[in-house]
């Protein structure tokens, strides 16, 4: 039998202000690190823009900035450039800096970075750009192709399905909780196939495990407004573990800190890290962080810088899925004992059933 979950309308674009430049590391001056000129291609440089949480988040910037490291690795690129974003009003004077630099590809982090990296692209069509987690799409959805602007994108809530029913499975309490850093579809996706696994579970099993801080119905749900505010992650967090919930999936960049520290205080909760596998890049939370829901930028990073590198950029996007490996779930690692083989095996089973298309998890802010 063919399931779907169908989500309502995720929330509409946020309006960018775009002033002064943030600062950067190692400057050169214009809010760009210093590069070197060895290894790779000295001809063709790779740049970055961050979103807020800069390259050390250990989660969303830093996961797409390794893609340009592992370029640099494999001998694609000499040392790349960045600009890290401090506040909304950096990202247009740090894209415009980057395209000041002569630089052979521009990524851009982040959704709200979409504004400032379109105002860019069309005014130097010659230039060639991706920008993370973003389509362009018109009033209806419809994509609205930039033909310099490569789109990398990922259909998480097909991962954050398989969390979502690990994390039914695992609690003990009966509730579990998701909360966001701000109300944009690219977190309202995790959030979205988060809330559905567990229904699916519930379904199965014939159980009632609770979610909260996301409402499906009316896509509303606990959000800190912004990715920087770590004293109402953590009471967010808190009141969360205070309602019962005893597994919480933070999508929140570097905020997921403020859950983990949380988690750990309470001392039976554990937490559902998201972009990267948490127990790797955030390993002083390891003890409390059951899996992971795996976006992988870098390697959408790397592709794109690839292509470009090669001469054959193309505005196509990458559309990361379970089936092509772009999104996932991590091990269980500490927890991997704690995690039964009967659920594990499900979780096995579900993945198969999502990849041949007779387990569909729709949201509506997924691509396509």
């Amino acid at each position: 039998m063919n399931k779907r979950f169908r989500l309502a309308a995720a929330v509409s674009a946020v309006a960018l202000a775009v002033a002064a430049c943030g600062e950067a590391p190692d400057e050169n001056g214009d809010g760009t690190a210093t590069g070197d000129s060895t290894g790779g291609n000295a001809d063709f440089t790779a740049c970055m823009v961050s979103d807020q949480g800069g390259i050390n988040d250990k989660s969303f910037n830093e996961t797409s900035y390794n893609g340009l490291v592992l370029a640099q690795e494999e001998g694609i690129i000499p040392e790349p450039k960045f600009a890290e974003s401090q506040t909304d009003a950096d990202y247009g004077p740090n894209v415009t800096a980057m395209v000041q630099d002569d630089c052979g590809i521009i990524v851009t982090v982040g959704f709200l970075l979409a504004d400032a990296t379109r105002e860019a692209a069309e005014s130097n069509p010659d230039e060639h750009f991706a920008i993370v987690d973003y389509q362009y799409t018109d009033e209806t959805g419809t994509p609205t192709p930039i033909d310099n602007v490569k789109p990398l994108v990922f259909n998480t809530q097909e991962a954050a399905f398989l969390a979502g029913y690990a994390a039914a499975s695992y609690s003990k309490t009966g509730i579990v909780g998701t909360w966001g850093g701000a109300p944009i579809p690219t977190v309202t996706i995790f959030m979205d196939g988060f809330y559905d696994g567990v229904q699916y579970y519930n379904e199965q099993k014939g159980t009632d495990v609770q979610v909260l801080g996301w409402d499906k119905a009316t896509q509303d749900g606990q959000f800190v407004g912004d990715f920087a505010n770590t004293g109402l992650a953590r009471q967010i967090s808190d009141n969360l573990i205070s309602q019962g919930a005893d597994v919480l999936h933070p999508v929140a960049g570097p905020l997921a800190e403020s859950a983990a520290i949380a988690a750990q205080a309470a001392g039976n909760v554990t937490v559902v890290w998201a972009d990267s596998d948490g127990f790797e890049s955030a390993p002083d939370y390891g003890d409390v962080i059951l899996t992971s829901v795996l976006k992988g930028m870098d390697q959408a990073v790397l592709a794109a810088t690839q292509e470009a590198a090669d001469g054959a950029f193309s505005n196509e996007p990458y559309v990361g899925t379970l089936e092509n490996g772009g999104v996932g779930l991590a091990p269980f690692h500490d927890f991997d004992g704690e995690v039964t083989q009967e659920t594990k095996d499900e979780l096995a089973q579900i993945q198969e059933q999502i990849i041949s298309g007779d387990l569909v998890v729709e949201s509506d802010a997924a691509f396509s």
